[in-house]
């Protein structure tokens, strides 16, 4: 336990001491917010489905935590190349703890990232509809956080530098954010993308969110929890089997 501890206080500290990290993983999400918000805000309003920033805050704030738990995840490809990975692994403690304490801190520190969206968000414009649901929005976020940062884990544990990364951004880690239901509604769709949007786990990290702040959820939110729970034990479980084939 003292392992998993220190390797997550690592990582939430790493982040808390980079501002220019924070200051500038924010800019994606403001741009979306600001220029998705309010550019499609008055089309969306014709279309009869109301305040677009209300509806697409929840997807800004689920990639913002897809994006920063994956590349948390995909860090140790760079800790392989420059040694630092190595100092950790021959280290006389359990391998599994060491990857649930980087996993555990990666999903913090991208739990962290959503909570600072969400009250950037309401500058824009978003409005809360419950404050008491504000503790499950959370907790979808952390799950959310915790199977992205555990699949970053599994696919930085078989790539051995960063020449694949270009290759897990255009055909991962974009269309599960683009196929997510985070700008558009996941109702009316054409079946083989409603058949996609059901099989992405970020779907449901998404729903989660919008059922509890804006009580427009499209699944029932202990669908989305249980989906959510059950893929995280999923792949921390992956995750935990890869990291231990890496070798010191």
């Amino acid at each position: 336990m003292r392992t998993i501890y220190i390797l997550w206080l690592r990582q939430v500290k790493k982040y808390l001491r980079s501002p220019s990290r924070v200051i500038g993983s924010l800019g994606q999400p403001i741009l979306y917010l600001v220029a998705l918000g309010y550019g499609l805000g008055s089309i969306y309003a014709k279309a009869g489905g109301g305040n677009y920033i209300q509806f697409l805050t929840p997807g800004v704030i689920g990639m913002s935590v897809l994006f920063t738990s994956i590349f948390s995840g995909i860090e140790i490809i760079w800790d392989k190349q420059f040694g630092f990975l190595k100092e950790t692994m021959v280290a006389p403690v359990s391998r599994f703890n060491i990857m649930l304490g980087r996993t555990l801190g990666g999903a913090t520190v991208a739990s962290l990232q959503g909570i600072v969206v969400l009250i950037l968000s309401v500058v824009v414009g978003f409005r809360l509809t419950n404050f008491s649901l504000l503790i499950p929005a959370f907790v979808f976020m952390f799950l959310t956080a915790l199977l992205f940062t555990a699949l970053g884990t599994a696919i930085a544990a078989r790539l051995n530098d960063m020449q694949g990364f270009q290759l897990i951004m255009n055909f991962l880690v974009m269309p599960i954010f683009f196929l997510s239901g985070a700008l558009f509604p996941l109702s009316g769709l054409p079946k083989i993308i409603e058949y996609l949007t059901r099989i992405n786990p970020l779907s449901y990290g998404i729903d989660g969110l919008r059922g509890t702040l804006i009580h427009a959820a499209t699944f029932n939110l202990w669908t989305d929890f249980g989906i959510l729970a059950v893929l995280s034990i999923l792949f921390i479980a992956v995750g935990a089997y890869l990291f231990s084939t890496i070798e010191a």
